[in-house]
């Protein structure tokens, strides 16, 4: 498939915010996205791929705006580019099957927890509620939710 073709694919069926997010690496305004104040049981996946992101075992509220998960599901989900924008330092995440822009990581989350706070986008996720992990293929992730079903 082509670049354009896949480009044209991802406009048609992404809202321009998840598209602005994912593949131009906007940021929605803080306190805006869906996820931020949002706390039912599931893991949340790439809104491009589908892929497997974060869990809401994971998520707490760091006040940011954003939502805030101390790690991944799995570590080789995300890549990690220092990103130099704005006149800052960052480290920019990023899924690592489409590539789609996430948000960021920083040093300041709870220690208890390994002291990271990936500060997401909700643009670039999609819920998957645990009642629904199976029916929606993510048969897998059950085991986070034992007590979902």
């Amino acid at each position: 498939m082509k670049q354009e073709d896949s480009q044209a694919d991802l406009k048609a069926r992404l809202t321009t915010e998840e598209y602005a997010v994912t593949q131009n690496a906007a940021t929605e305004p803080a306190f805006t996205g869906k996820y931020d104040a949002f706390y039912e049981p599931g893991i949340y996946v790439d809104v491009v791929s589908g892929q497997p992101l974060f869990s809401s075992t994971d998520k707490y509220d760091a006040g940011c705006g954003w939502p805030s998960f101390t790690k991944p599901i799995d570590a080789t989900n995300v890549k990690e580019n220092t990103d130099h924008s704005f006149g800052m330092v960052r480290q920019e995440v990023r899924s690592s099957d489409a590539k789609s822009h996430l948000g960021h990581v920083f040093n300041d989350g709870p220690q208890e927890a390994g002291g990271l706070r990936y500060c997401i986008n909700s643009a670039a996720l999609k819920f998957i509620p645990a009642s629904q992990l199976e029916k929606s293929g993510y048969h897998d992730f059950q085991q986070l939710f034992p007590t979902q079903k």
